[in-house]
């Protein structure tokens, strides 16, 4: 299963919010099995988020969006994703019903927009906070705060799975250009990939389909590199 992210939010452009739920997103897929191809950062612009939502969508199995997600002036992702499918957007009814009978909350309390979804959507709530989330076609739509969006995604994280990859971690003390030639030497000799991670150490990630062949070639690495104490 192949995946788009897309993060939405001008406080992550201008680097007043860390985009945390990208990287929590990212680990939470792969170890599910599912390659995450792109993550995107957009602003608070129904026209971005349409744009590359309907791009990506025509691309990937499925979009993974965060942020933006309310009534106020600035929440224009459930509009931006209307568009992108081209529906309308409009009160959604399980939404309004799951916020009065299991949220607490009043009818005639709730801003105006709050339980706006795109037409036809399938209604995700949101048991942490207030604005529910929603999936239409391939497009998942979660709020943007983190624990908001973490509680919301395992209620749909089932419907997100691929070929497990199993990995392996050897840490040489070598600089990284001295390892190049022994690392195209594994991969050919292993059906693997190797991901290399400069620091004081060099950590070398070994990801193979079967944890047999992961441990094998993380064997011949540790045998063939020098490795840091």
């Amino acid at each position: 299963m192949r995946v788009a992210l897309v993060t939405v939010g001008d406080e992550l452009l201008v680097g007043e919010t860390e985009n945390t739920n990208a990287t929590w997103l990212c680990e939470r897929l792969t170890g599910r099995g599912v390659d995450v191809e792109r993550v995107t950062t957009l602003p608070d612009r129904v026209d971005e988020i349409a744009r590359v939502v309907n791009e990506y969508r025509a691309e990937y199995d499925a979009v993974v969006v965060t942020g933006g997600l309310g009534p106020t002036h600035d929440d224009v992702t459930m509009e931006g994703v209307a568009a992108a499918v081209g529906r309308a957007v409009e009160t959604h009814e399980k939404a309004l019903e799951w916020l009065t009978e299991h949220g607490g909350y009043h009818a005639e309390d709730l801003v105006d927009g709050t339980t706006d979804l795109p037409a036809g959507a399938r209604m995700l709530p949101n048991e942490v906070g207030v604005a529910p989330g929603a999936v239409v076609e391939s497009v998942y739509v979660l709020p943007g705060v983190p624990a908001e969006m973490k509680a919301m995604f395992e209620r749909v994280a089932e419907e997100f799975a691929g070929d497990l990859t199993y990995v392996e971690t050897v840490v040489s003390s070598e600089p990284e250009s001295a390892l190049v030639d022994r690392l195209r030497d594994l991969q050919e000799q292993f059906d693997v990939t190797v991901g290399s991670y400069p620091g004081s150490d060099v950590r070398l990630k070994v990801r193979a389909d079967s944890p047999e062949t992961a441990e094998a070639a993380a064997a011949w690495l540790r045998e063939h590199v020098e490795l840091a104490e």
